[in-house]
């Protein structure tokens, strides 16, 4: 697994999602998650933060702040979202 670099811009996106209410300023590491995957274009972050990373109350503001700052954010997702459902468990039509 490759290790992906703190810079002073992901430093940046970090406090930017903080100062415009994306994330709680009491929340600097999860600003961090979500700016590293956004600044280094990684395509999924998967978490089961569900109170200040995989919000839906909040998901538009993450995405605003990235794209503002030049970088498409990260779709956010629980690992049962990305893995999805074995057709077994759907409910057949009919």
């Amino acid at each position: 697994m490759e290790l992906l670099d703190i810079s002073d811009e992901v430093r940046t996106l970090a406090d930017n999602l903080m100062a415009f209410g994306a994330v709680p300023p009491s929340e600097p590491r999860d600003a961090l998650h979500i700016a590293v995957a956004a600044f280094h274009g990684v395509q999924y972050l998967v978490t089961w933060n569900f109170k200040h990373i995989a919000n839906a109350a909040l998901r538009s503001r993450i995405e605003l702040v990235c794209r503002e700052a030049g970088f498409e954010p990260p779709i956010i997702c629980t690992p049962e979202e990305l893995v999805g459902e074995d057709d077994d468990d759907q409910i057949p039509n009919g």
